[in-house]
């Protein structure tokens, strides 16, 4: 039997659930975890199968029968009460029969040891994939209405970042998820391949939409009282002005070898991802 065989033969008998699976990482993770031979059961607050990190009631039916499961907290790793409830996930999914958990953290984020902790003690074969900064976080989500509007207004001064395209997260989880990939019981930290700014990385993302859009620094405090004007809680305003003051202070100006190390390859390219999107038309005004 040949090594593919092999493979193939051990991820058709595993289900993994993928929590966020509506989400940056998660649609992915779910879309390559399905190409690699699993059967995927996608769950979301709004999916055909129903999983809410705010509402417990929502887990067994998510949990019951999967063999993996691969876990994005929302809205942040690092943000209050992230340990208590994923912890809480982690044992009950090892109470109900699964046996592994991949779970997604940052980098340089000290504020997610919590999670991380939770998942380590959960008595489940357990990874945590430590990813940089996501590309998709300006082709995605909330920072997207400003890239449109010519805009980017953000708290991360001048600071140098390894963007890393969320596909390479998808891959890597997807590999680690696999039988006797020997990443369990381990940390992987994973980074884009060259440090820009976020200043670069928008000019990079403008060049190749063709269009003006500016980068505008400023600081925590002034980003989270913009925050707090457009209803965002106070507790979450302060989580994250203290999450951007840290993570964006240089800490994580620094390349990490975990995508090669796992796939035998390069992680892609920042331009590669701005050439892409812009071809599909996601940063037009």
């Amino acid at each position: 039997m040949t090594e593919t065989a092999v493979h193939t033969q051990s991820t058709q008998n595993m289900t993994v659930l993928v929590t966020g699976a509506s989400g940056k990482t998660g649609r992915r993770v779910a879309e390559a975890a399905e190409a690699a031979g699993y059967t995927v059961r996608a769950a979301s607050r709004s999916g055909a199968v129903r999983f809410d990190w705010y509402d417990p009631t929502t887990w067994e039916d998510a949990l019951r029968g999967a063999d993996a499961a691969y876990l994005a907290y929302m809205p942040d790793v690092g943000a209050p009460g992230a340990g208590d409830t994923v912890g809480a996930l982690a044992r009950q999914a090892v109470a109900l029969g699964v046996r592994r958990l991949v779970l997604l953290s940052a980098r340089g984020e000290d504020q997610a040891e919590p999670a991380e902790r939770a998942v380590r003690e959960s008595g489940a074969e357990w990874t945590v994939v430590r990813a940089s900064w996501f590309a998709q976080n300006l082709s995605e989500g909330p920072l997207l209405d400003g890239m449109r509007a010519g805009e980017l207004v953000f708290p991360a001064g001048e600071v140098l970042e390894p963007f890393i395209d969320a596909r390479d997260i998808a891959d890597v989880v997807v590999a680690v998820l696999r039988p006797g990939s020997g990443y369990a019981g381990r940390v992987v930290e994973i980074s884009g391949p060259r440090l820009i700014s976020f200043r670069d990385a928008v000019a990079e993302v403008s060049a190749a939409a063709g269009r003006e859009i500016r980068y505008v620094p400023v600081s925590a405090q002034e980003y989270g009282s913009a925050l707090a004007e457009f209803g965002v809680p106070p507790q979450e305003t302060e989580f994250l002005i203290e999450l951007f003051e840290t993570n964006l202070d240089g800490r994580n100006a620094h390349l990490s070898d975990g995508v090669r190390q796992v796939l035998g390859r390069a992680p892609r390219d920042f331009a590669e991802f701005a050439r892409e999107h812009a071809e599909a038309g996601v940063w037009k005004a």
